[in-house]
């Protein structure tokens, strides 16, 4: 069976594309092929892998054990291809939880790697963004804990950056800086007026809050009606979402600044839902409070029920150039 492993409370299994044709799911050859050709397979593989065996689940638990299925390598040495499957068998840009799981799952299997770093490549059929989204794997400790920084690239920011469309959205200022209003999300809440887009290879909303007590509770974000109305608005246009603002979806977070460089959030992913934690996520919010005048570049801590992401935010000339994200990853027993 594939192994699980647990990333700041992001849980996701890894096998490669071998051990799925072991077990009956037809992956293609190549990393570029299964992504193509995904309807064909994904499902069949989530629910190998991530599905509770028949009454296994534990009570209150999530549908699935992981929030994902990582499927690859497809190659012995680097750049090393791979795929994040969500649970509703579509497949995500990028996820730093989930890379830095793989990466971690690459160091166990002995794979070769330099100590100066590697390439993870993610493929993906979404139509907004290209594919793979390349994302260098460093290795690094951090407070004594062994991880590796990710390159998680320059952000784009504002509603272009992530494919957002209609009336709903519109333009805003927070502190004389150009954000904009998210209708639905607006409708939901009082103090949901304020947002900001965020491309880190994923599409993002990060809603700025005045305060922690403005963010949704983890719990609340399982729980009708506010999970259902979420869904609508976070999944991509189908059988669960609307696609709107973005069509193709967008992940949701909110985001509380509670001290110098160091933002307090909640996240609600496209084709998963609520998650404890999500490494670009983190990015996203990080790079939104940037852009709002929250925080300064250099080192900030963003805070989610399941850990703190470390990112790194590097500045030039006043632009935004890159963002890095650390993270950990252990074997779940």
């Amino acid at each position: 069976m594939a192994p699980f492993y647990d990333a700041r409370g992001n849980i996701y299994a890894v096998i490669s594309p071998e051990a799925l044709r072991k077990l009956g799911v037809d992956v293609p050859e190549t990393a570029a092929q299964s992504a193509r050709m995904r309807r064909n397979w994904t499902a069949q593989a989530v629910a190998a892998i991530c599905d509770w065996p028949p009454g296994q689940r534990p009570a209150a638990s999530k549908a699935h054990r992981s929030d994902g299925l990582l499927v690859g390598p497809f190659q012995d040495a680097a750049p090393f291809d791979v795929l994040i499957v969500n649970t509703d068998g579509t497949l995500a840009e990028r996820s730093g939880n989930g890379l830095t799981i793989f990466a971690h799952s690459l160091t166990d299997a002995a794979r070769p790697l330099s100590a100066k770093g590697f390439t993870l490549r993610v493929h993906h059929d979404n139509q907004d963004s290209a594919s793979p989204v390349p994302t260098e794997a460093v290795p690094a400790m951090v407070d004594g804990v062994s991880g590796f920084w990710l390159g998680i690239g320059t952000p784009g920011f504002g509603p272009e950056a992530v494919g957002a469309k209609g009336a709903g959205v519109s333009d805003a200022m927070l502190d004389q800086r150009p954000v904009n209003r998210v209708e639905r999300l607006a409708k939901l809440h009082p103090h949901w007026q304020t947002s900001v887009f965020v491309r880190v290879g994923n599409p993002h909303c990060v809603t700025l809050v005045a305060d922690t007590e403005a963010l949704p509770g983890f719990e609340q974000l399982h729980e009708s009606p506010l999970n259902d109305a979420l869904t609508r608005i976070a999944f991509a246009a189908g059988e669960f979402g609307e696609g709107d603002p973005c069509p193709a979806g967008v992940n949701l977070q909110w985001a509380a600044k509670v001290a110098p460089n160091r933002i307090m959030a909640r996240v609600f992913e496209r084709g998963e839902g609520p998650t404890a934690s999500s490494g670009t996520s983190a990015s996203a919010v990080a790079s939104a409070a940037w852009l709002s005048g929250w925080v300064k570049a250099g080192l900030v801590e963003v805070v989610m029920p399941g850990g703190t992401a470390p990112v790194r935010l590097i500045e030039e000339d006043g632009q935004l150039k890159q963002v890095q994200l650390f993270g950990a990853a252990h074997l779940q027993n």
